[in-house]
């Protein structure tokens, strides 16, 4: 590549993270920021609405259901109208809702409105991936999905005192603390529409503050990436979500979701047994998700460190299964407890900036399709975790148990995952005979 190529890139590139990016972590911060006040509000909701943990459990979970149910349509719309448009609707409709729980008065209605936020959010974390294939060429995607996930874990950090203040203004307003988080957190997602609609791009050639050779080089980057990687047979929605690496690939993340929001879920709960109060229980849920922050952006700083899927997707699950173990047969010394559970944290949301790069095979409306698929068939692991973990903490009385099971989980997890990736690379090695092309060439399919 000549000087002046390498001085377009560094400049396209640049302009890319400074004025889309910001825009993409802050969407992404509000989001988690969202789905994790049900574990805080559980922390007094359940009392108030005489739930028991295995209902309140259902409730949390029917999230996943909505995700499910219209993640994919939810992509394939923001490709046909644009990220601008439907980044509003989707930020829309989640604040709404959010808020309308800070009036839940029974659990049919606590089940309604979380099966309604979940198909209301849905998109949002696939269209940002999806979003970033537009402007970011593969060398860079590792690092701006760890920018992402490095948003989920500041909201974590961020929220978790947060939701505690929230829950300590008791009684103001006559409204109580579990419904000050919903109104808190809702809020901010209302206000963020309008830097939306201002300043977020729909596709690169709509953008102002790229020049004319920048955009013809990120066009053609991405245009020369597409032929090297993408499947060509996997065209249309149908086809692209019976493709069976579509399909391993939601499963291997569906352990990852299982793990992540299995522990995120009952976190506050682990900490609250330490005999702490609600501000000092939001604090100390600050430190793992500040661990996992500096290993990520260590890791990011080198394509390098996340190229290799073996050490930085199966490795992790299988040391997040060994902590969570040690978590549970440490339940006694809190501090070493919580030790462990901060260096799971640290493996789980290590493993995502590599785990994106896997489906390079997909692109255009397939991979609109695709990651979409793959995102909200993963959320079924979120789905389980929050149904068996509370059951699991029901049935035994125990508040070791949980952990001892997700750590079973998270090993079987780590084997399925290896078993995928040797799959994913046979494929990529196997030639497969495309339709004949009208100049009579054939080309091999990656």
């Amino acid at each position: 590549m000549s000087s002046a190529d390498n001085h377009i890139e560094r400049n396209a590139i640049h302009k890319i993270t400074i004025k889309v990016l910001p825009i993409m972590v802050m969407l992404y911060v509000i989001a988690y920021i969202d789905r994790q006040n049900i574990g805080f509000a559980k922390l007094h909701m359940v009392e108030s609405l005489s739930l028991s943990e295995t209902a309140y459990g259902l409730g949390a979970s029917l999230f996943f259901i909505g995700y499910l149910l219209f993640e994919v349509p939810s992509n394939v719309m923001l490709h046909r109208v644009g990220a601008r448009l439907w980044f509003t609707r989707i930020m829309l409709t989640w604040g709404l809702i959010t808020i309308l729980m800070a009036f839940t008065s029974s659990a049919a209605m606590f089940y309604l409105l979380r099966f309604l936020l979940g198909a209301a959010e849905a998109g949002l974390y696939p269209g940002l991936l999806y979003y970033m294939t537009r402007w970011f060429p593969l060398e860079y995607r590792p690092r701006v999905v760890g920018y992402l996930i490095m948003a989920s874990l500041i909201a974590n950090m961020v929220g978790a005192p947060l939701n505690g203040a929230l829950l300590s203004i008791h009684g103001a307003l006559q409204l109580e603390g579990w419904q000050w988080v919903f109104i808190g957190t809702g809020v901010p997602a209302l206000v963020f529409i309008i830097p939306v609609l201002i300043w977020l791009p729909d596709t690169p050639e709509k953008a102002a503050f790229l020049s004319a050779e920048e955009k013809a080089w990120l066009a053609a980057t991405l245009q020369r990436e597409q032929r090297r990687d993408q499947d060509n047979h996997i065209r249309g929605t149908l086809r692209t979500l019976k493709d069976p690496r579509v399909l391993l690939l939601a499963l291997v993340l569906g352990f990852i979701s299982f793990g992540a929001y299995g522990l995120s879920y009952w976190m506050p709960t682990i900490v609250k047994e330490f005999g702490v109060s609600d501000m000092a229980n939001g604090l100390i849920n600050m430190l793992p998700w500040l661990m996992a922050i500096a290993l990520l952006w260590w890791m990011t700083r080198d394509a390098r460190r996340t190229a290799d899927p073996v050490k930085n997707i199966a490795l992790p699950m299988f040391v997040a299964a060994v902590f969570l173990a040690g978590s549970a047969l440490f339940i006694t010394t809190p501090w070493l407890s919580f030790l462990c559970i901060t260096l799971v944290i640290m493996a789980i949301f290590s493993i995502q900036p590599c785990f994106w790069t896997l489906t390079r095979f997909l692109s255009g409306s397939a991979a609109a399709a695709g990651l979409a698929a793959i995102n909200s068939l993963a959320n079924l692991g979120g789905f389980f975790a929050q149904n068996t973990v509370p059951a699991v903490r029901d049935l035994t009385a125990s508040a070791s148990a949980p952990m001892y099971y997700l750590g079973g989980c998270m090993a079987i997890g780590g084997v399925v995952t290896l078993l995928t990736i040797r799959y994913l690379h046979m494929r990529q090695q196997r030639p497969e005979v495309r339709p004949p092309r009208p100049d009579g060439q054939h080309k091999g399919v990656l």
